[in-house]
């Protein structure tokens, strides 16, 4: 037989083949603004929601120990709801909050933290970073560890983000810059070959 890879990784590929969009099996709420999450796919975790109840302000009421024990599966399980305070938070967004949470590694936890902060559809995430769109779902599902570089993408993304102040602001802008056969950097798109400036 073939090297493969680790029985934990399959497995984690296997049933994330089975679950194409996340959807919730069980919830239950726990103490301290905890969810324990049980998804289609089998995939277990606890959620701590206490720093998105404190940060967000449309989440402020499910500080009350009694309407947060009130957390119920939603929407044939898209979604957790509470009824009493009109809040729901989506599968999809609890997934990525729990994977996050879950890493193992620091690199991990910023980019899965970046997806489900930015909401981003996989195709516009990947354009954002400047990866394909195979890597994206590789390292959201945890098959592989996200490398430095990838953390340091969304970090600096988020920073661009902030000093547009709207939008979604792209890295760098298509057809910018182009290269020439030469090898050098095309100077129709304003940049001097040889000086390496703007017409300097």
């Amino acid at each position: 037989m073939g090297k493969g890879p680790p029985n934990r990784i399959a497995g984690a590929m296997e049933t994330m083949a089975s679950m194409k969009r996340p959807r919730l099996k069980t919830v239950e709420a726990l103490a301290h603004q905890q969810l324990a999450l049980t998804f289609i796919n089998d995939m277990k975790y606890v959620l701590d929601l206490s720093s998105d109840i404190g940060a967000f302000p449309g989440l402020q009421p499910l500080k009350d120990p009694d309407i947060f024990k009130q957390a119920q599966i939603g929407d044939d399980g898209w979604t957790v709801e509470w009824d009493e305070a009109d809040i729901q938070i989506g599968a999809d967004t609890l997934y990525l909050d729990s994977k996050a949470q879950a890493a193992t590694d620091e690199n991990t936890r910023i980019f899965i933290g970046w997806r489900a902060r930015t909401g981003l559809p996989l195709a516009m995430a990947a354009e954002a970073l400047g990866v394909s769109t195979r890597s994206i779902t590789r390292y959201t599902n945890g098959s592989e560890a996200a490398p430095r570089t990838l953390a340091l993408a969304c970090l600096g993304w988020d920073a661009l983000q902030n000093q547009s102040g709207s939008g979604v602001l792209l890295a760098e802008k298509r057809a910018a810059y182009g290269v020439d056969k030469g090898g050098g950097v095309d100077k129709a798109a304003g940049i001097d070959k040889e000086a390496g400036e703007d017409g300097e």
